[in-house]
């Protein structure tokens, strides 16, 4: 009984310790960057030929800003170069301030982060190019599905182009596009980049809880979903395709994602560079030949949203994969199939964890039943067990052969608790990722005073009355026979409570639901044990 019970401890205690760990580096303060700047022009192998864009200088901020409002979003988007600078999120409240929307773009306060796009070609306008418009305030009317906002590069009597910015009603889709007219005596054939900036810091306040991952992601239908850390660009490491026909390139954070989407099979490259404590990714496409006198242009989706799977899924292949369960995927995709489908009967996040749990206490039922009825059947040879102790003295060996005597006459393995509690360790930190990375529960309430289960219970309620069920589930498993195993076992609520403090108050609350479950199993299994073991003793 005391092996199992160490087993258990310190396989417990290693997961405890590695959460709190993640969590102690979340909260790390990360290193501001000293300055804003802008990112370079890609210069991509298939564009060679063109020069790429001239290196026009022109200060970050010198343009005017559009303001652009729809159902969902509010978006900057600059003059200078017709940058996406802000992009305020109208459905997810900032995890600080729940009277202000998510700030998901940036360029102030020593956050940046931006879209950015432009032309490679002689004179052709990229991100540094100073772009003219009719008005600078732009609203999506009911009734309309669509809002376009127009931005007019300089006068050239080479060509024309415009750079058109496409917003759809209850959509985190942008669509990016450059009409072009050849104005010129040759036909010209223009490159388009479509990039996003980015400083390397974390997202504040979303990732207090554990280390999440903010880098770039890169898809194809060869490599599939490849990461590129920001610790990677920095080293010059490039890990994933540098070109191909397919795919996307994103931007991933803690609950949200952007991403450019080109559409169809066009060959294009992909680059990630570092400027600074800032970094950019991004794709280079072909625009086509355009002959003289005629119009040419190409259109690139942005999406920038949250990492909501259903929705991912329908955009582009693989896209869904931003949200990242790591070596688990296979155990958390399916919890979070089934809690969604518990979500769309009950309407409350909440109540789906709670029914989630019950359906993973019934598929371990057998396996709990085994562990309880172990450690009952441990628990009625316990004043027998005192008896050998007591016998025997200071002998260890003896009493050790004593015992495994004693468990093989009993028919009792000391051991037999431990493998079904093993298993359970995985689902559970599946079930932690799900509970962690899972955006619709960001800003869902519960009930009463829980109205954020990806946030920590505010009042410590939760907590509190999981440490309380701990402390039953310790008074009915039975006294380690070592005083200090004792002294552990009384003070691990105690020390669960606190760590549990700084959890999801969602992960809370499907632990409390577990130990409610587990308690009342376990008394019904001891209740059980216990009057066969009276039945037993009253026949010899």
């Amino acid at each position: 009984m005391d092996n199992k019970r160490l087993i258990v401890f310190i396989v417990f205690s290693l997961s405890v310790l590695l959460l709190w760990q993640k969590w102690r580096i979340a909260r790390a303060p990360a290193p501001q960057p000293e300055k804003v700047a802008e990112a370079p022009s890609p210069q991509p192998k298939m564009a060679e030929k063109t020069g790429g864009p001239a290196d026009i200088g022109a200060e970050p901020n010198s343009g005017q800003t559009i303001v652009v409002k729809t159902d969902v979003m509010q978006a900057d988007i600059s003059t200078m170069g017709g940058d996406l600078r802000g992009l305020d999120l109208l459905k997810y409240h900032d995890s600080r301030d729940p009277d202000k929307p998510y700030s998901f773009f940036r360029n102030e306060g020593g956050r940046v982060y931006m879209a950015q796009s432009g032309l490679i070609g002689n004179g052709l306008p990229t991100h540094k190019t100073l772009f003219t418009v009719q008005s600078l305030q732009y609203e999506l009317k009911p009734g309309e599905d669509a809002l376009k906002v127009r931005l007019e590069g300089p006068e050239n009597a080479a060509y024309r182009v415009e750079k058109v910015y496409t917003f759809h009603r209850n959509s985190y889709v942008i669509d990016v596009s450059y009409e072009i007219k050849n104005l010129g005596s040759a036909a010209i054939q223009p490159y388009a980049y479509f990039q996003l900036l980015r400083d390397g810091n974390p997202p504040e306040g979303d990732t207090r809880f554990a280390k999440t991952y903010t880098g770039v992601a890169v898809y194809t239908d060869k490599s599939k979903f490849v990461k590129e850390e920001f610790s990677d660009i920095a080293k010059g490491k490039a890990d994933y395709p540098q070109s191909d026909d397919n795919g996307w390139i994103a931007m991933i954070q803690h609950y949200f994602v952007s991403a450019w989407l080109p559409a169809g099979h066009v060959k294009r490259e992909y680059y990630t560079k570092q400027l600074g404590d800032l970094y950019s990714a991004g794709t280079v496409l072909p625009v086509g030949g355009i002959q003289p006198g005629k119009e040419g242009g190409l259109s690139v989706a942005l999406y920038a949203g949250p990492q909501e799977q259903n929705l991912l899924s329908k955009l582009a292949p693989g896209l869904d994969l931003v949200v990242d369960y790591g070596w688990l995927t296979v155990i958390a995709k399916p919890l979070f199939w089934v809690l969604s489908l518990f979500y769309k009967w009950v309407q409350n996040w909440g109540g789906a964890i709670v029914l989630l749990t019950v359906c993973i206490k019934l598929l371990f039922f057998p396996l709990s039943a085994a562990s309880y009825k172990s450690m009952a059947k441990m628990r009625a040879l316990n004043p027998k067990l005192q008896m050998l102790k007591e016998q025997y003295g200071e002998d260890k060996q003896r009493m050790n052969q004593a015992m495994m005597e004693l468990y093989k006459t009993e028919k009792v393995n000391p051991l037999g608790g431990c493998l079904p509690i093993l298993v359970q360790i995985p689902v559970f930190i599946a079930l932690y990722t799900v509970l962690l990375t899972t955006v619709e529960l960001r800003n869902a309430p519960f009930m009463l005073w829980i109205k954020d289960l990806s946030l920590p219970d505010p009042y410590y309620v939760l907590p509190l009355i999981m440490g309380i069920t701990m402390l039953l589930q310790t008074k009915m498993n039975p006294a380690p026979p070592d005083p200090i195993q004792a002294k552990v076992m009384q003070i691990m609520p105690v020390a669960m409570s606190i760590f549990f403090f700084f959890f999801p108050a969602g992960l809370v609350l499907y632990w409390l639901v577990n130990n409610i479950l587990s308690i009342s199993q376990q008394w019904y299994i001891t209740r059980m044990i216990g009057k066969e073991t009276a039945a037993l003793n009253a026949k010899r």
